[in-house]
């Protein structure tokens, strides 16, 4: 699934790095699309869920509670049903009591940058694993380009591209661009332009999306 190879169908997938849902429901749609035996030219855009999030970030328990007045009870209830559906779906995510949320804006911008070496998939994956799975500072300049790194891409670069802020202005268009449409809430999935989904809908749900947009093309 990369943006370049003729594929049966486009899916625009906007997201944040540090958002649970959107890898799960990347990993539900990658089933659905097994599933289906269909090819997609997947392209992720940006979204930051806390744009004004400091510099040192906050604890997850913490952030959670002051924004959504989620209680301790009912975030180790989430943390379990998520590591659960992220077990199911090949995706291990591993919480620890000082996980950490922070700010995304420098990694939207290295995965812009990453979109430019036709990358950018590679690298959007890495940093759901990185955070979710190793615990890592998805801000941290020298996590990303670890991360970029490891994808084969010149990590010096990398560290440029974060020093800069060359596609800052980019990366803002572009959240500008899907906040205008009504983008509110994150994993939101636009299927050939046109369709949109909302949410992690499950693979069953991903698939019938999908026969319904490639249903009557000549077999």
């Amino acid at each position: 699934m990369t943006e370049e190879q003729t594929t049966d169908v486009r899916v625009d997938i906007i997201s944040d790095v540090v958002c649970p849902w959107c890898i799960i429901g990347y990993k539900q749609l990658a089933l659905a699309l097994d599933q289906t035996e269909l090819s997609a030219a997947i392209r992720w855009h940006p979204f930051e869920l806390n744009p004004q999030m400091a510099e040192e970030g906050e604890g997850l328990r913490e952030h959670l509670a002051a924004k959504y007045g989620t209680t301790p009870e009912d975030s180790k209830k989430a943390r379990e049903r998520l590591t659960a559906l992220g077990e199911s779906l090949g995706f291990p995510f591993r919480y620890a009591d000082d996980m950490r949320m922070v700010n995304t804006f420098r990694a939207h911008q290295i995965l812009t940058w990453a979109g430019t070496q036709g990358r950018q998939h590679d690298l959007k994956l890495a940093l759901f694993s990185a955070f979710f799975t190793h615990g890592q500072n998805v801000n941290d300049p020298d996590v990303l380009a670890d991360q970029a790194e490891a994808l084969e891409l010149d990590r010096n670069e990398a560290m440029q591209v974060i020093a800069d802020g060359r596609y800052a202005e980019q990366v803002r268009e572009e959240e500008s661009f899907w906040t205008s449409r009504g983008i509110q809430g994150v994993p939101a999935m636009v299927f050939n332009g046109r369709h949109l989904v909302t949410g992690a809908q499950g693979v069953d749900n991903y698939v019938s999306v999908l026969r319904q947009l490639t249903q009557g093309r000549a077999a």
